[in-house]
């Protein structure tokens, strides 16, 4: 029988004071040591961090890909679990982690999340099962993708095994929240793009957005979720209208 791992839980953070906590207190529970690297936050999130026995470690921000990848660095096993500040480990997720910390047989771990959504956990559409990787062997792969949708890529021919249990993620607290992040992640991502060289024409945006939002609220059931479904459905839509047409203005400005 292979020995016992240890782990690393790895957390960015910046002024989450008021979700910090319950994530780490999470993390206490299936990890050996605690890592958060901090965009100097200006309110109480250190503090708090330090009273929970993490280590804390303070960078500037220059994107959530580099962030995410720099704080690994900090940990010293090689075996990671990452969360990001305004989530936590369910019950059965922890007992699932503990039990592959006695038999880690993949190179990485991946675990469904559950969205919470103005007090609804949204259990339909794009947000579930959401299905995300956050436990691997850090010498088999990094954080890339496009910020600020990042994503852990293992090197190739590795294998990926799916533990039980939902990571709980405390989302937004309601529709203005929705539409303020949608339209700071549309910027960031049409930026992403532009840098990318990428272009698309009208047509295409028209039917990217429509197929999107049949996509979310029909095909993945997403109007199960009642009114919380709908406007999920109809701000990923808009979402994908507006990344694209401020990617047409960078080009025109």
């Amino acid at each position: 029988m292979a020995d016992k791992i240890s782990l690393s839980g790895v957390v960015i953070t910046f002024n989450e004071e008021l979700k910090i906590e319950r994530c780490l207190k999470s993390l206490q529970k299936v990890c050996d040591e605690i890592i958060v690297l901090d965009s100097f936050s200006t309110d109480n999130t250190c503090i708090i961090a330090e009273n929970c026995g993490a280590k804390v470690y303070k960078h500037i921000f220059d994107g959530h890909i580099q962030q995410k990848n720099r704080a690994i660095t900090y940990s010293s096993s090689k075996f990671v679990l990452s969360l990001d500040a305004d989530e936590e480990l369910s019950n059965e997720l922890i007992q699932s982690i503990n039990g592959v910390k006695n038999n880690f047989n993949f190179n990485g771990y991946s675990m469904n999340r559950l969205n919470n959504y103005g007090g609804n956990w949204i259990k339909h559409g794009a947000w579930y099962p959401d299905k995300k990787l956050r436990l691997w062997d850090s010498t088999k792969g990094c954080w890339g993708g496009k910020n600020p949708h990042d994503k852990y890529i293992l090197n190739e021919n590795c294998k990926i095994g799916h533990l039980k249990g939902n990571i709980l993620h405390y989302t937004m607290n309601g529709f203005d929240d929705l539409k303020n992040q949608t339209v700071k992640f549309a910027n960031i991502a049409a930026k992403s793009m532009f840098e990318d060289g990428l272009q698309y024409n009208y047509f295409q945006i028209v039917f990217k957005t429509f197929f999107r939002f049949v996509k979310e609220y029909i095909l993945l059931l997403g109007f199960l979720d009642g009114i919380a479904g709908l406007q999920i459905a109809l701000m990923n839509s808009y979402y994908v209208w507006l990344k694209y047409t401020l990617l047409i203005k960078k080009y025109k400005s």
